[in-house]
């Protein structure tokens, strides 16, 4: 299964994720759907201004996560 989304997270505020005062990131997918991952996963999108694009979670038959990839526009 499958979940499009968007992020738009500033660089002050992944480093929560750095200090580990948050582990996980909650998005809404594109149809409405509340899709959660660890935020670990997010690390080879920082950016200097944070992360920002659009993203496909690819989950597996029991909900885990099994990978995380930036979608080209």
């Amino acid at each position: 299964m499958y979940y499009e989304f968007h992020l738009c997270i500033p660089a002050a505020q992944y480093l929560d994720f750095y200090r580990g005062t948050m582990r996980q990131v909650i998005a809404k997918s594109i149809t409405g759907q509340k899709v959660q991952f660890p935020a670990s996963w997010l690390q080879q999108y920082v950016g200097h201004d944070g992360i920002h694009g659009r993203f496909l979670l690819t989950v597996g038959d029991n909900n885990k996560c099994v990978s995380l990839e930036r979608v080209k526009a």
